[in-house]
């Protein structure tokens, strides 16, 4: 299934997340430093505010049209949560264990493929089109320069 216009941009950041989870899922000893970076970047400039407009947006659209508590739902805020957890012990942390970096990888990757492979054709079969096209223009006015 082609991705809808208004979920396409959240598609675009999705591909630069898994660019990072692909550098935390090749983490070694002497590119621990590199991977953790790269993460710790990619969540400052775009993860934090994506996160946001599905939890704001994007959730609550889908919500309308299923259970407020559908398992898709439930699925993606829960690993919101432990994605922002597990930014929040890198930052604190020094020298990151490459295990638990790949780790990361993997459950952000896994999160990704979620939302694009279930999360996102379940919301495309469930808005009607009008609402579609809102919620992309709502996710225009959220990007960061127009703010």
């Amino acid at each position: 299934m082609k991705r809808s216009e208004a979920l396409r941009a959240l598609s675009h950041e999705h591909h630069r997340g898994l660019v990072a989870a692909l550098q935390l899922k090749r983490a070694r000893q002497d590119t621990a430093a590199d991977a953790r970076t790269v993460f710790l970047d990619f969540f400052e400039r775009e993860g934090a505010r994506h996160f946001r407009a599905e939890e704001e947006l994007l959730l609550p659209a889908f919500a309308r049209h299923s259970e407020v508590d559908h398992p898709a739902i439930v699925r993606v805020l829960t690993e919101h949560v432990d994605l922002r957890r597990r930014r929040q012990d890198l930052e604190t942390g020094v020298d990151p264990e490459p295990a638990a970096l790949r780790e990361l990888g993997e459950r952000l990757e896994g999160h990704i493929r979620f939302e694009e492979r279930v999360l996102f054709p379940l919301i495309e079969a469930a808005l009607p089109v009008g609402e579609l096209e809102r919620l992309g223009a709502a996710f225009a006015r959220a990007e960061p320069d127009h703010e």
